[in-house]
């Protein structure tokens, strides 16, 4: 039976300001600009990036944002609900995971732009694959605190708690 400090240590994870640990695992050895993308990045990027994600019990991935999409694999452990607030403002939940019967998926897309967050739906760990196109760098990447989002997102206030500081 497998514990989340087993993937801890054993994976080499490290504490993720976002919450849970996480730990690189392969990079793209292409780069790519901006005049290619219909994003604005202000050098060139790794083509992807590609990470190993874990939450432990009590733990959640915290209100953030990025400039480029991130693809979800679920791994092992405990289903998670990724929870994302478009753009426009709208509050959609997936569900990470194999019981495809329950409507949980394998892999989820949270799309650029979106402000997202995620927990576990049971005890344990949740270990799941981050991979991030154009390539994740931490100045792409935006925290957000539960106020400014409790001003902006009034009628999502539970989420909001439970997913900020």
């Amino acid at each position: 039976m497998y514990t989340a400090d087993y993937f801890v240590k054993k994976l080499d994870m490290i504490s993720h300001p976002e919450g849970g640990f996480y730990k690189e695992s392969f990079v793209s050895s292409e780069n790519i600009s901006d005049r290619r993308l219909n994003v604005v990045i202000e050098e060139s990027r790794k083509l992807w990036t590609s990470i190993y994600f874990l939450l432990r019990d009590g733990e959640v991935s915290n209100f953030h944002r990025l400039k480029s999409d991130e693809m979800w694999y679920y791994h092992s452990g405990s289903s998670l609900t990724i929870y994302m607030i478009t753009p426009e403002g709208e509050l959609i939940t997936e569900e990470l995971g194999l019981n495809i019967e329950k409507g949980e998926k394998p892999q989820i897309l949270v799309p650029k732009d979106y402000i997202f967050g995620s927990a576990m739906n049971n005890e344990g760990y949740a270990l799941v694959g981050c991979m991030v196109s154009p390539g994740f760098e931490f100045k792409d990447f935006e925290l957000f605190e539960r106020n400014y989002l409790l001003e902006i997102y009034p009628e999502y206030e539970q989420v909001i708690i439970k997913l900020t500081k």
